[in-house]
């Protein structure tokens, strides 16, 4: 049976997530940028709100994926208080400047981890690497799940040919979960290109805000009144076509 892991920005996408049958959420805030770690409270409550699988990305900003010393700190404190919050698991990805795995920073975050009995995930940071079958073989070294990948292009459709290779280099050793740019209206498609087990979306609608009163003086309605949330009915369609695909 093809999984699939909800990007959530929310709590109550992930929520929706869980309506709609996913296996996994990735919490995180500030999908405009790829990613960040969310609040503490949001990711307590969350846990308090679903059942399924909680990963929290470990990512304290936007933009590349080489970090300052102080920068790491706060993603070690940030692994540790996922623990802490009963997460199952993490999602990390840490670069040296020349496009390889920082296997020493990553291991670091690994082994706090798995203080708490967490899995890992290499996030879309692999996409960003000099050498994608050898950062694979680096990353299954260090003992990540799953590695989440477009195949170094910007949508999974656009690297299908990479994501097909990869899962047949890999070989079951880890697990490719494909992510960006996937919707209910492509996944089949994938599917039955790569041979993918499990996949990766935030699968949002734009919902209309309870805001009786609407200033027309700032911004738009669409900017101030409105937001973007996963959408259940998505998820269960998402999974309905993967589950379908010959």
């Amino acid at each position: 049976m093809i999984q699939l892991e909800v990007c959530a920005n929310s709590i109550q996408s992930a929520i929706e997530a869980q309506k709609g049958g996913a296996l996994r959420v990735e919490l995180c805030d500030n999908l405009a940028d790829g990613g960040t770690t969310p609040s503490l409270a949001q990711i307590e409550t969350t846990r308090k709100s679903i059942d399924i699988q909680l990963y929290t990305i470990i990512r304290p900003r936007g933009g590349d994926f080489f970090y300052s010393a102080i920068e790491f700190e706060i993603m070690k404190r940030d692994a540790h208080l996922c623990g802490q919050a009963g997460c199952d698991g993490i999602v990390i990805g840490i670069l040296n400047p020349d496009g390889t795995i920082d296997k020493k920073r990553n291991k670091e975050l690994i082994d706090i981890a798995r203080q708490y009995n967490m899995g890992v995930t290499f996030h879309r940071a692999f996409d960003r690497t000099a050498d994608l079958s050898g950062a694979m073989e680096d990353i299954i070294a260090l003992g990540c799940e799953r590695i989440l990948t477009s195949g170094g292009k910007k949508t999974a459709l656009e690297g299908k040919e990479v994501i097909k290779q990869l899962i047949e280099k890999a070989a079951g050793r880890i697990s490719i979960m494909p992510g960006g740019g996937i919707t209910e209206n492509n996944i089949q498609e994938l599917v039955e290109y790569t041979g993918l087990k499990e996949f990766h979306g935030s699968f949002q609608s734009q919902f209309i805000g309870k805001m009786e009163y609407k200033t027309t003086l700032i911004g738009s309605e669409k900017e101030e009144y409105s937001y973007l949330q996963t959408d259940s009915n998505r998820v269960k369609l998402a999974l309905q076509r993967a589950n379908n695909a010959k």
